[in-house]
């Protein structure tokens, strides 16, 4: 039987389940509370707001991880999980205030009528988009809609003297979980995820297959900055790389009794190394998959503590379409680790942890991590040492990489800057690039970013008034070269490509394919304890 999808959750609740429960006194005193309010209060009181504040208020003083939305914000949410929504299938930017086609969606409406990638959409149904400082909610608002119905789009086409219009038809669009499957030598495949959603595992198998066939033999799977999803897609993806009868998670609470996910016999890569790349923005899901991956000894986690959530959030649908995101269990690794980070000194300290795990030094020093040794387990295989309490921790640590990152790179990325330049040199340059790189190997092997286009990028920094800094930019032009290149790839091609060149700066990876290529390094990390500074916990 197929199971319920989950958001590190369990089953769809609907509101008549409530019923077989006691109403207690406290119950009653806030339903007095509101009719009172609603009664006598001296002004007209909006009945929606004030239960919607509510609601939110009851649910802060819970977790960090219940929350509420509204009906509109449910629906965005789930959509990146859902796995498709209805629209017109393109990937935009906001350029000057004009929308522009970065990519059309294979097979989809926008690429069946022939808009073609650098085209400006201006109009849509009659209502102009460019020029008016729309927000990109206001956008895909318009562009969005319902399978089956129309929209009307007028395009300006470089080349092209007049607008064209096009009578595009809505169709389901496919978001994709999977950024990149590659090939880093002739036996070590490279996958990496962004989320887990309801096509993560269909995605992950078909992946895995065109890579078996091009050779490979070894696997790093990247969850760096994958910040979960459902807990059935990381179950799933965990039940390829484990045998038979091999626990994955389990999950209990107070109201909710264990549940035990186990791997089935049908898994694709039982054998053969594996290594797992994580971060402090690996969260939930990726946890789950990757604390199955190290309780059983079954591959390598190399990178840093991940973000450390461990609570199962129920979605309970309300009566006008909005939800509550209730925590309702916690989930543990096979070695009965609980991976959840406190929270008892409140929300706003628990938001601030990443940033209090870099002033620690966390991030750059692996001395500077601590564990609670009544929190030590034991993986179930060769007996390794591992903890509890806060988020995985790497068998191999990478410490992150600060000596190229300044405040100057900082702000040509938050302000869009070298977004906007990659996309202005491909709109200028499409044909050209096209005739002189006939594929992305040839592209690879010869671009780089000339000067020409570093003092375009500097231009452009300018105009969004972010003063030069030489000394800064020198200290970062490497990795601005790197980022340039790899964008002009993504809107020449795909996100696979874009990260086949900006993966030359992730060290994680380089480290991990130092390691998956040593079978003897490999075996030794996995049978051996790695010392990790422990604190006795306070009475």
């Amino acid at each position: 039987m197929k199971r319920p999808f989950l958001i590190l959750t369990s089953l769809f609740l609907s509101l008549p389940i409530f019923s077989q429960y006691y109403v207690t006194p406290q119950m009653q005193k806030l339903n007095m509370a509101a009719m009172a309010i609603n009664s006598f209060y001296v002004d007209t009181v909006k009945e929606e707001k004030l239960v919607e504040a509510a609601i939110v208020s009851m649910l802060e003083e819970l977790d960090p991880h219940s929350s509420y939305m509204s009906a509109e914000e449910a629906k965005r949410a789930n959509e990146p999980l859902e796995g498709n929504f209805d629209g017109i299938g393109i990937q935009f930017q906001m350029l000057e205030d004009t929308l522009f086609v970065v990519q059309t969606i294979s097979g989809g409406p926008s690429e069946r009528v022939g808009i073609i990638a650098g085209d400006r959409i201006l109009f849509v149904n009659d209502t102009v988009i460019a020029g008016v400082k729309m927000q990109n909610s206001g956008i895909m608002k318009r562009l969005r809609g319902k399978k089956g119905t129309t929209v009307i789009v007028k395009v300006l086409r470089r080349g092209e003297p007049k607008l064209i219009e096009f009578k595009i038809v809505r169709d389901k669009i496919p978001i994709y979980s999977l950024d990149a499957a590659y090939m880093l030598d002739n036996e070590t495949g490279y996958i990496k995820l962004n989320r887990f959603a309801a096509t993560t595992q269909k995605e992950f198998l078909e992946a895995l297959l065109k890579l078996k066939n091009k050779g490979m033999r070894n696997l790093i799977l990247d969850l760096q900055g994958n910040g979960g999803g459902y807990l059935n897609a990381a179950t799933q993806l965990a039940d390829e790389f484990l045998k038979n009868n091999q626990l994955i998670v389990y999950t209990e609470g107070l109201h909710q009794r264990r549940m035990v996910e186990s791997a089935t016999s049908r898994g694709d890569f039982e054998t053969g190394r594996l290594v797992v790349l994580i971060d402090e923005s690996s969260a939930s899901a990726s946890e789950i998959l990757s604390g199955a991956i190290q309780d059983w000894d079954r591959g390598i986690v190399v990178g840093r503590r991940s973000f450390g959530k461990g609570l199962v959030q129920r979605p309970i649908p309300l009566n006008d379409g909005s939800q509550m995101r209730l925590t309702v269990a916690r989930y543990y690794t096979p070695a009965g680790r609980s991976i959840q980070k406190p929270y008892k000194d409140g929300n706003e300290k628990y938001q601030k942890d990443l940033i209090e795990r870099y002033n620690h030094g966390e991030l750059l020093h692996e001395d500077s991590i601590a564990f609670p040794d009544s929190l030590r387990k034991a993986t179930l295989v060769h007996k390794r040492i591992v903890y509890g309490g806060g988020g995985i921790m790497p068998d191999i640590f990478v410490p992150l990489d600060t000596t190229r990152y300044t405040a100057y790179h900082r702000s040509i990325i938050n302000k869009g800057v070298m977004n906007k330049t990659a996309i202005n040199i491909v709109d200028k340059n499409r044909n050209d690039f096209i005739r002189k790189y006939p594929d992305f190997a040839v592209f690879n092997a010869q671009f780089t970013a000339t000067d020409s286009i570093l003092v375009e990028l500097l231009d452009n920094a300018e105009k969004d008034s972010i003063k030069f800094n030489e000394e800064q930019y020198n200290k970062s032009k490497p990795l601005i070269v790197t980022q340039l290149k790899a964008l002009i790839a993504r809107d020449l091609w795909t996100m696979n490509e874009y990260f086949e060149i900006i993966n030359a700066e992730n060290e994680p990876l380089t480290k991990a394919f130092e390691i998956i290529g040593n079978p003897k390094e490999y075996d030794k990390i996995l049978s051996t304890s790695k010392e990790v500074k422990t604190v006795k916990k306070k009475k």
